[in-house]
Formats: structure tokens, C-alpha cells, sequence
């Protein structure tokens, strides 16, 4: 489909009460849409997580005010009357030569309206969605990231929870079984592709306060949010022309929300680290535009039986080993962590397989795998896992070159 610019000012002119960040994204799919494709679009000013995160004002979406009940597969599917969702999936691969892949495959939803389109037509949208895929690759010290966008509309992309599948395009996430599980992933740009098996592994947990992870003090800046921490991983990494058969562990994050982030939050540290001992960690810290950790920031510790622990901000004590400065953004990042919970003995060091992992897309950020060793009440602890640090490249008001 083809817009003329006339056409595309008179559809943006209707959009004054959308969120700034829905503005630009939908900018975005109708620029592609308008440009033949001999003649690819430059993106609009820069896009940030954080802004999807604080969406959803001017429309009646639902907001994430108490615990709920989570029912699966149906969970695993589409919430549309929540303004924005994404499934994440990050993982470390190894051959069994061992070579180390790191990958990404992330679907988000951005909602323009709660509910089905109100409009019958098969190009009627209700949401945006957009599509992440990274791959590491450690051998050679290749790093490449890519992103899509379409409408929600026409089979271009979309959700559903029984049976599970997200895609955009030839992208995808399916899932089989009662619980929605195996699930499997589909993604392939250029020279580069990745065919993988997630089996169930252990049962989700559920982040925050039964599921209701409360980001800031504000009621209802919040997410439905669980995990999936470690899925036994097989299957295909295609890179450089050459196809590997690759064994690893992989870690889905799932959330939903509308508004979650408060004004003084300028983004945010996320890990996920899958340790030897057969415990996983997550932990995100919230960074106020002062540098300080927002009182909110915080975590779950994984029992390799599957319960968990709750993590509070004071329970996790994170120092900055490093720094790295990146050529595409111009942004700092932090690159090496120690991290440490006293009271269950953890001591880890976390470092990066690989210093450049930023994604230099319309969403500039950096997500990365990550290799652990340290100690756990005194005994060796080694680990994988995968880092996500968002804010820095807008904070620093660093420019993004393609």
C-alpha cells in the first residue's frame, strides 16, 4: 500500500491524543509503507522503551492495579486492553565444538486503541507491533541487530494465545501443549537466521507481588510481568553462511502494561543470569535521572526446584566494574558488573561476551550475553545470561548514526 504525503498528514492529524511514542512509531510504519523499496525510509527521531513504558494516556486502556490470575497458554497470548506488551526471548547457544552464539527475538505490541479495530476489513488496526533480532557471535566477534514494524493487521502481524503464536512477517514465536510449550522461534535476516526449540524447563514464576511488578509509586505504574527462566534450548544458528547445530539455555520475559515508569525514572539495568548451581537471578534497577536506584527496582532468585525468592533494591548491592563507549551512538554504557545478594551468599562477576551489543535501531539500547563466574556460599559458580541497559544513549544526548 502506497500513501501520499497529503494522505499521511490527514492520518496523523486525527492522532493529537496518542502518546508521543505511539506517534512516531505509527510515523514509522506509514513511511515504510509510502517508500517504494528501492528507496528505504530514515527513521524518525529517536524512539525509547522508557516512553512505551509511560504510554496510554488520552485512551481508556486498562490499567495494572492488583494481582490477577494467570491462566496459560491463554497468558502467553495477546492483552489488548492493555497499551503496550512483549514477549522477550534471549538465550545462550554453544556448539559442540563450542562455539558461543548469544540471541535476541522480541515482539512488542504498541496499542492505538483498547479492543478489536471497530472497523471489518481485514486492514482495520488496533496495534503496531515491532520486532527485535539480535545475534552474538563470539567466534568471530560479530555483533548484528535488526528490527521490523507493521500493523497489526492483514496477517502482516499479530498474537493469539490458544494455539500461542506472535510474529511479524517471517519472524515468529509458536507454542504447542497444553501450556502453550515447546515453543518455537523463526527469525532470519540476511546471512543470518536462527531455528530454535524452547522446551518448559522450569514452571513460570511470577515477578513482583504475584505477578504485579510495581515500578514507580504512582497506582497503576505497573505491569503483569512473569518468567520463564530456563528453557532447554536446540536446535539451528545460521551465520556467515554456515549452519550450526547448537545446545543452550534460553530465558522468556513477558510482560503487559499501560503506564509504568514515573517522571523522574530515566531508564534501567535489567539481568538475567542462568548460574551452574541451577538457580537463576533477575534483577532490574531502576535509574532515577539523578544516577541513584529507584526504590523501586528490584528482583526474584530462582531455586533450581522452582520456588523463588523476592529481591528488594537493598538485597542486591551492583557495582560497575566498566565502561564502554559505543561508535554508532556515541553513548556510555556500563560494561562488567559485580554483583552481590549477602544473604544468600551469591558473589558474581558478570561480564560481557562481547563489549559492542548495542542495538543501533529506531529503539537505541543495549542487550547483550553475558558470561558469570564467582561464588555461592563459597563454592565456584560459573553462568550465562543476557544485560539490557536502556536511557543511556537519551540521557547522554548522544547522536545515533545508521
Amino acid at each position: 500500500m502506497k500513501l501520499n504525503q497529503k494522505t499521511m498528514r490527514r492520518k496523523m492529524g486525527k492522532l493529537g491524543h496518542w502518546p508521543a511514542f505511539v506517534l512516531r512509531l505509527l510515523s514509522f510504519v506509514l513511511i515504510l509503507a509510502a517508500c517504494a523499496p528501492a528507496a528505504p525510509a530514515a527513521p524518525p527521531a529517536r524512539l525509547t522503551l522508557a516512553e512505551a513504558l509511560s504510554g496510554g494516556a488520552g485512551q481508556p486502556f486498562a490499567r495494572a492495579l492488583a494481582p490477577r490470575p494467570f491462566t496459560f497458554p491463554r497468558d502467553h497470548g495477546p492483552h489488548e486492553e492493555f497499551a503496550a506488551e512483549w514477549w522477550y526471548y534471549t538465550g545462550n547457544l554453544d556448539t559442540a565444538d563450542g562455539r558461543h552464539f548469544g540471541y535476541q527475538l522480541t515482539f512488542f505490541r504498541f496499542g492505538l486503541a483498547p479492543g478489536a479495530p471497530r472497523r471489518p476489513s481485514d486492514f482495520a488496526a488496533n496495534s503496531i507491533y515491532m520486532a527485535h533480532f539480535a545475534l552474538a557471535d563470539v567466534a568471530t566477534g560479530r555483533f548484528a541487530a535488526f528490527d521490523r514494524f507493521s500493523r497489526g493487521a492483514a496477517g502482516l502481524a499479530g498474537a493469539q494465545g490458544e494455539p500461542f503464536r506472535v510474529w511479524l512477517d517471517d519472524w515468529s514465536a509458536t507454542g504447542a501443549g497444553p501450556q502453550g510449550l515447546p515453543m518455537r522461534l523463526h527469525a532470519a535476516e540476511g546471512d543470518l537466521a536462527i531455528d530454535l526449540t524452547l522446551e518448559s524447563g522450569k514452571p513460570p514464576v511470577l515477578q513482583g507481588d504475584r505477578g504485579l511488578s510495581q515500578k514507580s509509586a504512582e497506582p497503576g505504574n505497573a505491569s503483569y510481568y512473569y518468567s520463564l527462566t530456563r528453557m532447554p534450548t536446540s536446535g539451528t544458528v545460521q551465520a556467515g553462511g554456515a549452519r550450526h547445530t547448537v545446545r543452550g539455555l534460553s530465558w522468556m520475559d513477558r510482560e503487559w502494561s499501560t503506564s509504568a515508569l514515573g517522571p523522574d525514572q530515566a531508564g534501567w539495568d535489567w539481568f538475567a543470569l542462568q548460574l551452574s548451581d541451577g538457580r537463576d537471578l533477575m534483577f532490574y534497577r531502576l535509574r532515577l535521572k539523578d544516577g541513584t536506584a529507584d526504590p523501586y527496582s528490584g528482583g526474584l532468585l530462582v531455586a533450581a526446584d522452582g520456588s523463588a525468592r523476592r529481591l528488594a533494591r537493598d538485597d542486591v548491592q551492583l557495582d560497575v566494574l566498566g565502561q564502554w563507549r559505543s561508535p554508532h551512538s556515541g553513548a556510555t554504557y556500563p560494561s562488567g558488573w559485580r554483583l552481590r545478594v549477602p544473604a544468600t551468599g551469591l558473589d558474581l562477576r558478570i561480564i560481557p561476551y562481547l563489549p559492542n551489543q548495542e542495538l543501533p535501531l529506531a529503539v537505541v539500547y543495549w542487550e547483550g550475553a553475558v558470561r558469570i563466574d564467582g561464588e555461592a556460599a563459597g563454592a565456584p559458580v560459573t553462568g550465562a545470561g543476557y544485560v539490557e541497559l536502556t536511557g543511556y544513549a537519551e540521557q547522554q544526548g548522544a547522536a545515533r548514526v545508521r
